[in-house]
């Protein structure tokens, strides 16, 4: 089969001096996609390299690939993940993933955790600062100190710092500050949840499976001091371990892995995803789904997580295009063969 691979690089984002220094903190590196390509090379697929923007254009048009491995994150935007697969499906060409509307529902984080809340799911009471203004006590709605200040419309960390939890109104009206000056707006206020984090990976479609779920634990800090901000990503070999699977009872297992697939669900995912929640009062929250989970062979969390329950990155990827490929060939099949 033609794979193609549609991924954005780092190195290649806007140069305006302006942006933030992680604009693209989402973005790949060249050995992530030699990674993919070389696992897929390795299934037996041709592999063709799209990129994005108009060179993605260009290139399925002159050479139209059967199937398109996704990982591209897009540029500029609340819809910038859609990009892709819009124009894929535009063009008939299946692909590995979400679709355009959970990939753009996802990344708002507002209106992603209002449709958990809506299915009955726990998630950290929150509130949506649009325009830039200074809070009044009265403005946070009886929302309780720690607060977490994170851009709306962001993935990666980016934006999120060690001084994005606030414990004053003064320190959230400081982040308030700083993310619409960086990021433009709009800014999510989120009570800070004290418990233990964990990521958990779910892969497939009719049903989802739970691939694993990993603990993020800090060496030396408790968990209520702990936020897995993007300085301490970019030293996690120094400052967190990952436990998968996590030393938690049974009961408290069953009921993280049931809010994940519970999420990935209600949010349309497909495929695969990672699903974060973090614990307050000994019961798991809902916090946000990455429908694009980082592939980075090295230091990406699915990776991580799929390798400590013993699976390959070989085996992660090509279980990816597998279950994409069935759903696929069943969406073909339903539409009459189309």
């Amino acid at each position: 089969m033609k794979i193609g691979i549609a991924y954005n690089l780092r190195g290649e984002a806007e140069t305006d001096p302006s942006l933030p220094a992680d604009t693209d903190e989402e973005f790949d590196s060249p050995e992530t996609i030699d990674a993919i390509a070389g696992v897929l090379e390795g299934g037996g697929h041709q592999v063709s390299r799209l990129g994005f923007g108009r060179e993605i254009l260009e290139r399925i048009l002159d050479d139209p690939p059967d199937f398109v491995f996704n990982i591209a994150e897009g540029h500029r935007g609340r819809s910038r993940e859609s990009q892709v697969p819009a124009l894929l499906e535009m063009l008939s060409i299946p692909y590995t993933g979400s679709d355009p509307l959970t990939l753009a529902l996802t990344l708002d984080k507002d209106l992603a955790k209002r449709v958990v809340s809506s299915r009955g799911l726990k998630t950290p009471r929150h509130l949506l600062l649009d325009s830039l203004r200074l809070l009044e006590n009265d403005d946070l709605r009886g929302l309780r100190c720690p607060l977490m200040v994170k851009p709306s419309y962001e993935g990666s960390s980016k934006g999120i710092l060690l001084a994005s939890r606030a414990g004053s109104l003064r320190e959230v009206n400081e982040q308030v500050r700083r993310l619409f000056s960086n990021y433009g707006g709009p800014v999510m206020i989120e009570e800070f949840l004290g418990g233990a984090e964990f990521t958990v990976g779910v892969i497939g479609n009719s049903p989802p499976r739970v691939l694993g779920v990993m603990m993020i634990r800090h060496r030396t800090l408790p968990p209520e001091d702990f936020l897995y901000s993007l300085e301490v990503k970019r030293d996690w070999e120094n400052q967190v371990e990952y436990l998968a699977p996590p030393p938690i009872d049974d009961s408290l297992l069953r009921r993280i892995e049931h809010l994940a697939l519970a999420a990935y669900t209600a949010l349309g995912c497909r495929d695969v995803s990672r699903v974060d929640i973090r614990l307050h009062d000994g019961e798991p929250h809902f916090l946000e789904v990455n429908p694009l989970p980082g592939l980075s062979p090295e230091y990406g969390d699915l990776v991580i997580m799929a390798r400590k329950m013993g699976w390959s990155y070989e085996r992660l990827v090509l279980d990816i295009l597998d279950h994409a490929g069935e759903r696929a060939e069943e969406e073909r099949r339903s539409a009459g063969g189309r």
